[in-house]
C-alpha cells in the first residue's frame, strides 16, 4: 500500500506538460444606444466547428502576437484583419488580461465607435475539411459580426472573455472592476 492513500483509492493522475502559453490581443468596440445603453460588437467564429454553435461561439476581434510585439498594436492589426475596418480614433480603455481555457493570455482594450455589421469583412484561414479528406477549404475568421447589449454579450461570448464585458460595464458605471 502506498503511504497517504487508502486501500482501493486510485492513484492520482499524472499531470501532463502544460500547454505553452500563447498571447493574443484584441479590441472590444462599443457604442451607446439613443437611450444610453451600451452595446458591444462581437464576431461569431467562422469555420465548420462553430457553424451550428451560438453560446460561447462569439469573441472580441483578436489575434496572436509574437514576443516583443506591442500588444496594443497587435490588437489594432487583428481588429482590421477580422472586421475589415480601422480601429476608431478614440481613447482606448485598457480592459486587462484573461486566461482562456487553452492557456492563451488575452489582453484587450475597449474603444467607442460604430460599425455597420453588414460592412464587416473578415480575413480567412484554411483547414482540412472534412477531416482526413486531404481537401483544404477556406473559412472566414468571423462569419458574421453583431451588436449585443452587455447582458446578451456576456451570454454569447467565450466564457473567459466575459470579464472584458464586465470590466467595460464597471468602467462606465464607476463600480469596482472584477
Amino acid at each position: 500500500m502506498t503511504p497517504g492513500r487508502a486501500p482501493g483509492q486510485r492513484r492520482p493522475r499524472q499531470q501532463g506538460a502544460a500547454k505553452p502559453r500563447r498571447y493574443s490581443a484584441g479590441i472590444l468596440l462599443y457604442r451607446r444606444t439613443l437611450d444610453g445603453r451600451l452595446q458591444v460588437l462581437l464576431g461569431h467564429m467562422g469555420g465548420p466547428l462553430w457553424q451550428r454553435r451560438d453560446v460561447g461561439a462569439w469573441s472580441i476581434p483578436k489575434g496572436g502576437y509574437a514576443a516583443g510585439e506591442d500588444p496594443l498594436e497587435a490588437a489594432r492589426r487583428e481588429y482590421v484583419e477580422e472586421v475589415g475596418h480601422p480601429v476608431p480614433d478614440a481613447p482606448m480603455i485598457p480592459l486587462g488580461d484573461v486566461v482562456q481555457a487553452n492557456n492563451k493570455l488575452v489582453s484587450a482594450w475597449a474603444v467607442e465607435g460604430d460599425l455597420d455589421p453588414a460592412e464587416a469583412v473578415s480575413n480567412t484561414f484554411q483547414v482540412e475539411w472534412p477531416p482526413r479528406s486531404g481537401r483544404m477549404q477556406s473559412f472566414p475568421e468571423f462569419d458574421r459580426v453583431a451588436w449585443f447589449e452587455l447582458d446578451d454579450a456576456r451570454a454569447k461570448i467565450v466564457a473567459a472573455q466575459a470579464s472584458f464585458v464586465d470590466r467595460l460595464r464597471s468602467h462606465h458605471t464607476g463600480a469596482a472592476q472584477p
